[in-house]
C-alpha cells in the first residue's frame, strides 16, 4: 500500500492540510477555552450550597455526558434555526465543542477541587479572603494544576472531536483529507496526512501541558 504513495501530490495540496491545520487549532483553542470556562463554572454551581443550582448542574452533566457529541451536535445545528437563533457554522461547532468537553472537564476539576485541603481553605478564611478570591488564589491554581494530565487527555479528545465538524460544512483538518480523496481517489495520502498533522497537535499540547503544569501545581515548603 506504501509503496504506491504519492508525495507529489501532497506537496500539491499542501497550502490546503496547512490552512485545514490551521483551522484545526484555533477551532480547537477557542472551543477548549469555551470548555473551560463552561467546566469552571458547572464545577462551581456543581459544589454550590444551593441545591437548585447544584441540582442543575448535575442535569447538565449527565446529560451532556450520556448522549454522544454528533447527537448535539446536530441539535445545535438544526435545532437553533427552527426556535429563530442562527449562528455561523464555526460558532455552532465552537458551542458543541465547548458545552460537550465542558461537562467532562467540570468533573474533572470539581476531583481536583475537593483535593485541595481543607487546611488551605481555612487559612484563606482567617486572612479575610471572599469565596471568589479563595478559588482564584488558593483552589483553583492547585486544581488545575494537580489536573493537567487529564485536562490534556480531555483536550486531545477535544481536538479529534473538531473532525465532525466537517459534518456541517466546517473546513478543517478532516476536511482537507477529504478533498484530497475525493479529487484524487487516494484516500492513503489524504488521511495519513491527516493523522500525521493530528499527532503533531498531539505533542504540541503535551509539551504546554507540561510546562503549565510546572507553573500552576502547588509545592509545599519542607
Amino acid at each position: 500500500m506504501l509503496e504506491a504513495f504519492n508525495l507529489r501530490v501532497l506537496l500539491d495540496y499542501l497550502t490546503l492540510f496547512l490552512r485545514g491545520l490551521w483551522a484545526t487549532a484555533w477551532l480547537s483553542a477557542l472551543s477548549l477555552v469555551g470548555s473551560l470556562l463552561v467546566g469552571i463554572l458547572a464545577c462551581g454551581a456543581r459544589l454550590s450550597a444551593w441545591r437548585l443550582l447544584s441540582a442543575a448542574a448535575g442535569v447538565y452533566i449527565a446529560a451532556i455526558r450520556s448522549t454522544p457529541l454528533l447527537a448535539q451536535l446536530y441539535f445545535l445545528y438544526f435545532g437553533l434555526p427552527s426556535l429563530g437563533v442562527r449562528l455561523p457554522e464555526h460558532h455552532t461547532g465552537i458551542l458543541a465543542l465547548s458545552l460537550n468537553s465542558g461537562a467532562y472537564m467540570a468533573e474533572i476539576i470539581r476531583a481536583g477541587v475537593l483535593s485541595v485541603s481543607w487546611g488551605q481553605i481555612e487559612a484563606g478564611m482567617a486572612y479575610g479572603l471572599t469565596y471568589v478570591q479563595r478559588m482564584r488564589y488558593i483552589v483553583l491554581p492547585q486544581a488545575l494544576g494537580l489536573t493537567i494530565p487529564p485536562l490534556l487527555g480531555q483536550a486531545i479528545v477535544l481536538v479529534k472531536d473538531s473532525a465532525l465538524l466537517s459534518l456541517i460544512s466546517v473546513f478543517e483538518l478532516t476536511r482537507a483529507g477529504q478533498i484530497l480523496t475525493s479529487e484524487r481517489f487516494m484516500p492513503v495520502e489524504g488521511f495519513f496526512t491527516t493523522a500525521l498533522l493530528y499527532l503533531l497537535i498531539y505533542y504540541a499540547l503535551k509539551a504546554l501541558s507540561s510546562h503549565w503544569q510546572k507553573k500552576l501545581i502547588f509545592v509545599p515548603s519542607p
